[in-house]
Order: structure tokens, then sequence, then C-alpha cells
């Protein structure tokens, strides 16, 4: 190969890596990753065969469409923590709940394997956020919040808080009604 054949390979491998990078960050990619790598010793294990010398141990159990179930379901909420990231929070609960039935379902979770794997990208899942874009604040740094808020009407929650939610539809009464309702 020559130098110019090698230097537009490294061009299209860092455009790769760059575009990978971007769509990366707007998911829950470690989330996603964790949960569909949890799914996999969870359904494995049941179906699995060891093998020691001439001895062939079955590891199946009576659960094993059960553990085939839930590992596959693992997978494609994994799928989705990547493909939908707007649905993380159904996803990383569902993935949470999933790895807990398979303590009991699939040999203790794929032998603790799937179980940590699973609830750790569920709750990474839960826990991602997208990121705010710079057009959002404006490109500049944002300001202090006592210097944002002047003039500004503040309700105060029963911890001496401020609150943002003015409406009077708040449940907990951060309304400034003090848990009132109002007529009219």
């Amino acid at each position: 190969m020559s130098a110019e054949a090698q230097a537009g390979l490294g061009d299209r491998l860092g455009q790769t890596r760059r575009s990978f990078r971007g769509w990366r960050g707007q998911r829950p990619f470690w989330g996603g990753l964790l949960t569909l790598l949890g799914g996999i010793p969870i359904m494995y294990f049941p179906y699995a065969n060891l093998s020691l010398g001439s001895m062939t141990i079955r590891m199946s159990t009576t659960a094993g469409a059960g553990s085939l179930i839930i590992g596959v379901l693992l997978v494609v909420l994994g799928l989705t923590l990547w493909f939908q990231p707007m649905s993380r929070i159904f996803a990383g609960v569902a993935a949470i709940l999933l790895a807990l039935v398979s303590l009991v379902v699939s040999n203790f979770g794929g032998f603790v394997i799937g179980f940590l794997l699973a609830l750790l990208g569920g709750a990474l899942g839960i826990s991602w956020g997208p990121a705010r874009a710079a057009k959002e604040t404006g490109g500049a740094k944002p300001a202090d919040d006592a210097d944002s808020r002047k003039g500004e009407p503040v309700a105060f929650d029963a911890f001496g808080g401020g609150s943002d939610d003015l409406s009077g539809t708040s449940p907990n009464g951060n309304d400034g009604t003090n848990g009132r309702h109002r007529a009219g």
C-alpha cells in the first residue's frame, strides 16, 4: 500500500470513529450494551452442557423456556436502549425487573453474571439523560440561578427551596397554595 492509500484509510477510519462517537453520545450506549450482554448468560446456561472427562453434566432446568424468554427480552431491551433512547425509562425498569426475576427462574440469573450485568445496564439506562444542546444555553456558560431569576416569581417548597412550578397543578403542594385547591 502506498502512503496516500494509508492516509485515505486513516481519514475514513477517523470519520467513522467520530460519527460512532456522536451516535453513542445520543443514547444510553453502555446501559444498552450491559443489558444486552446480561441476557446472553441468562439464556445460555440453562441449555449448556458441561463435560468433565467422560461425564457430561446438563445444566438444564425445568424453567429453561422461562430463561430463554428472559434472556431474549433482555437482549431486545438492550437494543431498545440503543435504537429508541426516548423509551429508556421503560426499558431500564423492565431490564431491572427481568434481572430480578432471573434470579429465581434462571440458575441464579445466569450464575449472577447475567443478573449483575442486566441490573447495572438497566440502572444506567434509567439514569442516562440527553445532553443539552449549545443552542439552548445560547452557546454561553449558564448564568447563576440567583442572577437569572431576578424579577421572576418564585414559589417556595416546604423546605424553603424555590420551585419552578407556578401553574397550580403540582400534586405535592409546591405551587404556592400550601396543598389547598383553588376555586374558580
